[in-house]
């Protein structure tokens, strides 16, 4: 039996927490309302659906390969969350926005799974930690997968939903919301860009002293 206290915990707080999918889910429930943002938190679903079920079933292998594609992953991911935070600093209400400039689509959604590090590695921690270890039969892995998407459907609903309540306030404030929101998507880049390639890269010079100081400063970043 896995342990349960600790696997309840890691979940909600890491699904929880601000990052690329709930930010741009409060983001889009801003601007085209809840209703009409659905399309992506569906999208999100979705695609960490499948993040999961190949994370529990190739949980092995894949843990095997990520030290080889990690750094590769954590540039295109870091690269499209940039991308993203543009994206949100330079748009406007939804009066203002073209049907081909949209986020609130389910493709997004669905394709930001696929490119972003954090969820990735959060899918391959939860399989290979807490589920394959102590279950193998394919109903159960698809019966995590499943009740994990509905948590992070829940997780980008709420944001959403605290979105929509303040849309009036955040269209009436839309470039003050939408630069603290870009803020966040470039922290959450930066964030991943730092912890998965420089701070490795830091690890391993021969210089303990500049190692120490280092890694004293990120850790109390990564506090704040």
């Amino acid at each position: 039996m896995p342990n349960f206290p600790a696997f309840i915990s890691y979940v909600f707080i890491t699904t929880f927490t601000p990052g690329p999918n709930n930010i741009m889910s409060m983001s889009n429930a801003s601007r085209y309302g809840l209703k009409k943002s659905l399309a992506f938190n569906y999208g999100v679903s979705v695609g960490f659906f499948i993040i999961l079920m190949l994370s529990n079933i190739f949980s092995y292998n894949l843990y095997k390969l990520i030290p080889t594609i990690k750094p590769i992953m954590t540039v295109i991911g870091a690269g499209y969350i940039f991308y993203l935070g543009w994206k949100t600093f330079n748009s406007k209400p939804s009066g203002y926005i073209g049907e081909s400039k949209r986020t609130n689509t389910f493709p997004k959604g669905l394709l930001l799974q696929f490119v972003n590090p954090k969820g990735i590695i959060y899918g391959i921690t939860l399989s290979s930690t807490f589920i394959v270890p102590y279950y193998n039969s394919i109903p159960i892995l698809g019966l995590f997968a499943f009740v994990l998407s509905l948590i992070a459907l829940t997780s980008t609903i709420t944001w959403g939903l605290f979105g929509a309540i303040f849309q009036k306030f955040m269209e009436k404030n839309y470039r003050v919301i939408n630069t603290i929101l870009a803020l966040l998507l470039f922290y959450s880049g930066i964030s991943l860009f730092l912890w998965f390639i420089l701070i490795p890269i830091v690890k391993s010079l021969p210089n303990l002293n500049f190692r120490e100081t280092l890694n004293f400063t990120w850790n109390n970043l990564y506090l704040l």
